[in-house]
């Protein structure tokens, strides 16, 4: 057996993610995949005020606003199931992740310029109802922690029920309580 300089072998090196850390990730599919997917589909049916929720934020020209108005819910759901199913993981990571980086930045943006609007995130057109204050902080936090979520998905994407491990598209094959038992077999002998 062939030892690296740290001290473990090289069949150690090549096991797969320990259960634990792709239960984590799994966790993070499906929160992410959660939020993405009735976020998208709360807005699906009403794209008018999708689009007049991304107007709200004054950052993008007119017709720029409106493709993403229509086209983000589409994104967020197709990402959102993608996740949830586990199939090409690492990519739908990285498009949620984008996706937050932009919400952050968007939210960030109307604060610093003391717009008063709604996010617009799971709905409506952006504005806020009378007496209603903005939740940007909240929102923002929010925003980080899923992109905390799909920055995990991206770093360590196997995980447990993903149609990627059960196809072997990660490269990695789930464990069991079994093969754990049988690896530390091979090791005595």
């Amino acid at each position: 057996m062939v030892h690296l300089a740290s001290g473990t072998s090289v069949s150690e090196r090549l096991q797969p993610a320990k259960p634990a850390l792709s239960w984590v990730t799994t966790a993070a599919r499906i929160v992410l995949a959660g939020v993405l997917i009735v976020a998208g589909g709360l807005k699906i049916g009403a794209p008018a005020l999708s689009v007049q929720a991304v107007r709200a934020y004054q950052l993008l020209p007119d017709s720029l606003a409106q493709i993403v108005g229509y086209g983000l819910p589409v994104l967020e759901i197709i990402t959102g199931l993608l996740l949830l199913v586990g199939l090409f993981t690492r990519a739908a990571a990285v498009a949620g992740g984008v996706m937050m980086v932009a919400f952050v930045i968007g939210i960030a943006s109307a604060w610093a310029r003391g717009l008063r609007i709604d996010c617009g995130c799971f709905g409506g057109d952006g504005t806020l109802a009378a007496g209603q204050d903005p939740e940007y902080l909240w929102e923002l936090l929010r925003d980080l922690g899923l992109l905390v979520c799909a920055a995990w998905i991206v770093v360590r994407p196997a995980s447990r029920l993903s149609l990627d491990s059960a196809l072997g598209f990660t490269g990695e094959r789930e464990t069991t309580d079994e093969d754990d038992s049988d690896d530390a077999e091979d090791d005595g002998a």
